[in-house]
């Protein structure tokens, strides 16, 4: 593993849950907290500084923006939050503007080889923003995208299954949001499909898939309405996809990116599987999803592009 520097820009409930548990994984030696409140990021920086004593040597601070000279990834974890009863969709206008300002700042400083990952919703939108604000290949510009989402699936087979979520196998592909797709077709459990699951255990049927769907999509909303914000889901897949990059893993995530033809999708930053390596996306992934899910693939790129057209005179 490299030991390297991140920076986290938001140091909301979002960007230092996230700095945290990256300071946790003990992949990088130096985490830098930017935010406009600068007495929060420094409150912050300095509450986490006080765990040195049971981690691996590390250096947390509140910095600003030419600290982004020789980062390694920059994560945008600024922006509004989202209310309850409104969509991710919903914060487009309101945290577009704030990107633009953010990345301009922070490019004026960062290296070229920086890895770029937006966390703040809507996130595939954002996303694609980022990438043409920045001036960064596709390949370095990565959004957290269905990460969370398709770790909460996992999570719901294993306990619907009694199987351990690290053998179930299947992705939350599309936007992070309402029109995400569950890739079925290609879902297995320890190698077994769904259909093979179920006539052995008779466990796994259409409805029970239904709704674990519906309760993945519906997730946030959920903890929204119970505690006003997701943070701690969202920090442990920010960390993981920081520690794919870092370890140079050459792991299978379903980040949000850039495609460039991939399932027919063009210019259009959703969720697919892609490998990840040191240099950000090493190849996008197209697996062998059925027709109709192909369909949702398409159907969730459409909202995603309809929306990304609305921002033409931010980009």
């Amino acid at each position: 593993m490299f030991r390297g520097k991140v920076i986290v820009i938001g140091a909301g409930n979002v960007g230092s849950t996230c700095a945290y548990t990256i300071m946790l994984g003990g992949s990088f030696s130096e985490i830098v907290l930017i935010d406009i409140d600068r007495g929060k990021a420094e409150g912050d920086a300095l509450d986490m500084s006080h765990s040195a004593a049971f981690l691996r040597p590390v250096s947390v601070y509140a910095g600003d923006y030419p600290d982004c000279k020789n980062a390694d990834i920059i994560i945008i974890a600024a922006g509004a939050n989202q209310k309850q009863g409104e969509t991710r969709l919903d914060l487009l206008k309101r945290n577009a503007a704030v990107f633009k300002s953010v990345i301009a700042a922070a490019m004026k400083y960062a290296p070229s080889d920086v890895i770029l990952m937006p966390v703040t919703n809507p996130v595939d939108i954002l996303t694609y923003a980022s990438y043409r604000l920045s001036g960064l290949p596709k390949r370095q510009v990565i959004g957290s995208g269905t990460v969370l989402d398709t770790s909460r699936l996992k999570y719901l087979i294993s306990r619907h299954t009694g199987v351990d979520a690290r053998d179930c196998n299947t992705y939350i592909i599309g936007e992070h949001g309402d029109s995400e797709a569950a890739a079925w077709s290609v879902t297995n459990i320890a190698g077994m499909s769904m259909q093979e699951f179920f006539s052995h255990t008779g466990k796994c049927t259409d409805e029970d898939l239904r709704g674990m769907y519906d309760e993945v999509k519906n997730s946030a909303y959920r903890i929204i309405e119970k505690k006003g914000a997701t943070y701690y889901g969202i920090a442990a897949a920010v960390a993981r996809i920081c520690e794919c990059i870092a370890g140079n893993e050459n792991s299978v995530l379903t980040v949000s990116t850039v495609l460039g033809g991939e399932y027919g999708i063009d210019e259009v930053s959703l969720s697919v599987p892609v490998q990840l390596s040191g240099i950000g996306v090493e190849q996008i992934l197209e697996i062998p999803i059925d027709a109709h899910e192909l369909a949702l693939l398409h159907k969730s790129a459409d909202i995603i592009r309809e929306n990304i057209n609305s921002l033409n005179c931010i980009l």
